[in-house]
């Protein structure tokens, strides 16, 4: 059997009743076209019999591959595992839960084609409840647009096709998965969006719910932090800093003047020492976040040469595909 040159992974979580219609619906959408590829289902510590399913079809299947976690994760750390096993040059990212279609993957792998580095989908017609699911869901990607600079309509769809030069470098932690377009754009890296179908959900329970906005919002947080002052960290904190030490300067000239007309100085160098200190904790932020940059495997100069090289050495061929649109 050949090299795959097209990786599709799965991240599953207590998904028994849908892995064997996944699998059938990814073959479906697959075979007609000339593409070898191969999938990796990663089971991300089911407490159901996901596991037995999908060893029940690898043993029939050699395109398929299992990849098992002793206990649950999450969804980043399944597909960041799922990525580093993937052999193919190009990866499919998609849900486990049937609420992705895989017959547009033809399609997505049709625009990536055009010369793109990640082709997004963009669940135009969700099928998910209102109040729980779609609104906060919009909120979220306007927010997240507006904070990162790349407006992308759908950042929480999972139905992602990537060049995999990029995604073999990507760092992966927390809940960071929905955010990979925007921190790959720093390195100019070409993102397209579709519109792809979107079902509802036939087995088992939803893992999300409103309980994860405020990760969602801490993620963003962490992601404008990166994207604003990851390469030069110490510069930027010390202009933050300079905002309180020049009230400490201030009222340090304040204590001045009420000494020499003898008036208490308790509240202005109270002021004064609290101005003084907030300022010196800052600029110590900016040290230990130079130290953790330095350090750390997140490295916006690599990210720019990781696309360069892509650029520079292209895929030997693109995946000939036949849209079922």
């Amino acid at each position: 059997m050949s090299k795959p040159t097209l990786s599709v992974v799965v991240p599953l979580y207590n998904e028994e009743e849908s892995v064997t219609h996944l699998h059938s619906a990814i073959h479906e959408a697959l075979d007609p076209s000339d593409i070898n590829y191969e999938i990796l289902f990663v089971d991300d510590g089911s407490k159901d019999s996901t596991v037995e399913v999908c060893k029940n079809i690898a043993a029939s299947d050699p395109r398929l591959r299992l990849v098992q976690f002793r206990r649950n994760y999450g969804q980043t750390p399944a597909m960041a595992a799922g990525i580093d096993n993937a052999v193919g040059e190009v990866i499919v990212t998609m849900d486990g839960d049937l609420q992705n279609d895989p017959s547009d993957i033809p399609m997505m792998l049709a625009k990536l084609n055009e010369g793109y580095d990640i082709v997004v989908g963009w669940r135009h017609n969700r099928q998910d409840k209102l109040i729980t699911r779609k609104i906060p869901s919009m909120i979220a990607n306007r927010l997240i647009g507006k904070v990162t600079g790349v407006p992308i309509k759908d950042n929480g769809c999972s139905l992602k096709v990537y060049r995999a030069e990029i995604m073999k470098e990507m760092p992966f932690y927390n809940e960071m998965h929905r955010f990979i377009p925007a921190l790959l754009s720093v390195s100019g890296t070409r993102v397209a969006e579709v519109k792809v179908k979107h079902h509802a959900r036939q087995f088992g329970e939803s893992k999300y719910g409103l309980s994860r906005v405020g990760k969602v919002l801490l993620d963003l947080l962490t992601i404008k932090t990166i994207l604003s002052v990851a390469s030069h960290p110490i510069s930027w904190f010390s202009k933050l800093a300079s905002v309180p030490l020049i009230f400490s300067l201030i009222c340090g000239m304040c204590i001045t003047n009420q000494i020499l007309d003898g008036e208490n100085i308790v509240v202005s160098s109270t002021l004064a020492l609290i101005f003084l200190s907030l300022g010196l904790f800052t600029i110590s932020l900016g040290f230990l976040c130079e130290l953790i940059y330095q350090k750390g495997n997140l490295k916006i100069d690599q990210l720019a040469l990781l696309t360069a090289r892509t650029k520079l050495d292209p895929p030997s061929t693109d995946l000939k595909v036949q849209s079922n649109n």
